[in-house]
């Protein structure tokens, strides 16, 4: 199969590039981007490693005719071009005229639901396309796939991911690219704190403003308070589950961070920042935000034992009340799997393709993680790939910890 990584020189393309390449059933991946010199740079840096052939193409998602160009050479792209506000649409749709299978990384809640509406024409088409298959969403939608399967009804479901917990501090490299300029996903982080951001309320899919409170009580070991972000986790959830209650995505942050976000969601809501100054501003925070931040910190809760990376379900199962936790094993392996952004949405993407090569995972039409990616075998196999992710002697050979909690 020949496989075209639209992006494939940034951070998290090329951790996919790389972990594809080893796939038994990749021949070729194409890696392009718009900067040619960045696409030769990765083929160079792969080169000798192994596993299937890499060569490098220059293509602007923006000039239709060039991408679709290289997406009729190609039987599945990798499309980890964003933000995807922007450009996830765009791709999708020629993936969809070409009849290229599609994976991609996106994280806007937006553009899920617009690429969601094509699942018609992608099926007339026999195109497969899994929307969101990184981190947040993608890891996190399997966990809830997971948390779910222990419930008779499902009341409410939680995503969450870490900011500044555990060590997973937002570092300059991950808001600012090589260049120094913001990186797309900094930009796309200022766009899901601003403005309003879908979760469900009541079994409906609502909008309301993001970074408010959701305080849990997991399980006794596991409880605290976390803020909501948009993201596709409650949108694609509500489709494929129907919570009758609450589902939202949720930051594990402190609430010094948590402060400053809002300072900038009220300065991005009311014109004075872009969602680009925006996170210039957070790589370089000023002091005049820093001191409205100092004051907003008091009174905000923070997250005390919450795990930094679960999904979480209440309902019923055999007809009592019950919370299910799903999360990643508290190994060394998890814990830099989580602290490094690119590997863990890279790996995840490349999972994903594993699961479409080999027909394990994949139908014609457009779809989230949970409905076609087998999540038994993406835990394992996400555990072969992360040195350390289990650890045989306290947790299972997957790395994922399922509580199952009564409650009242």
């Amino acid at each position: 199969m020949r496989i075209l990584a639209l992006g494939g020189p940034g951070a998290m393309g090329a951790v996919a590039v790389r972990v594809a390449a080893g796939l038994p059933e990749v021949t070729e991946i194409v890696v392009a981007d718009k900067r040619l010199e960045a696409a030769r740079g990765l083929v160079r840096r792969l080169a000798g490693a192994g596993g299937a052939p890499l060569r490098a193409l220059q293509v602007d998602v923006t000039d239709d005719t060039a991408l679709r160009a290289a997406l009729a050479d190609a039987d599945v792209v990798l499309n980890t071009v964003g933000p995807y506000y922007r450009f996830g649409l765009t791709v999708l749709r020629a993936a969809i005229a070409t009849g290229t299978h599609y994976l991609d990384i996106c994280d806007d809640w937006e553009p899920t639901l617009r690429m969601l509406d094509l699942d018609e024409k992608a099926r007339s088409a026999g195109v497969c396309a899994v929307v969101g298959m990184g981190a947040s969403p993608g890891v996190s939608n399997l966990l809830a796939a997971r948390a779910v399967q222990h419930l008779d009804h499902i009341q409410d479901l939680y995503t969450a991911w870490p900011v500044d917990v555990s060590g997973s501090e937002q570092d300059d490299e991950q808001i600012l690219d090589p260049d120094g300029r913001p990186s797309a996903a900094a930009v796309h982080w200022m766009e899901q704190i601003s403005g309003k951001v879908a979760v469900v309320s009541d079994g409906q899919l609502v909008h309301r403003r993001p970074l408010l409170p959701v305080t849990l009580t997991l399980s006794a070991e596991h409880s605290g308070t976390a803020y909501t972000v948009g993201h596709p986790e409650p949108v694609t959830l509500h489709r494929s589950y129907r919570p009758t209650g609450e589902a939202a995505n949720l930051m594990v942050i402190t609430p010094g961070t948590l402060a400053y976000l809002d300072v900038l969601r009220r300065d991005i809501d009311a014109g004075k920042l872009t969602n680009e100054t925006a996170a210039a501003d957070l790589a370089k925070p000023s002091l005049s935000r820093g001191l409205r931040a100092a004051v907003g910190t008091m009174g905000l809760k923070g997250p005390q034992s919450l795990p930094p990376f679960f999904a979480a379900a209440t309902g019923t199962s055999n007809g009592r009340p019950v919370t299910v936790l799903t999360r990643l094993a508290e190994t060394s392996g998890m814990s830099a799997l989580i602290n490094d952004m690119a590997e863990a949405t890279g790996i995840p993407l490349a999972l994903g393709l594993a699961q479409l090569l080999n027909g394990t995972g994949g139908r014609p039409g457009v779809h989230p993680p949970e409905t076609v990616i087998e999540p038994e075998r993406f835990f394992l196999d996400l555990a072969r790939h992360v040195p350390h992710l289990s650890d045989p002697n306290h947790a299972p050979h997957d790395g994922v910890i399922t509580d199952i909690t009564p409650t009242r």
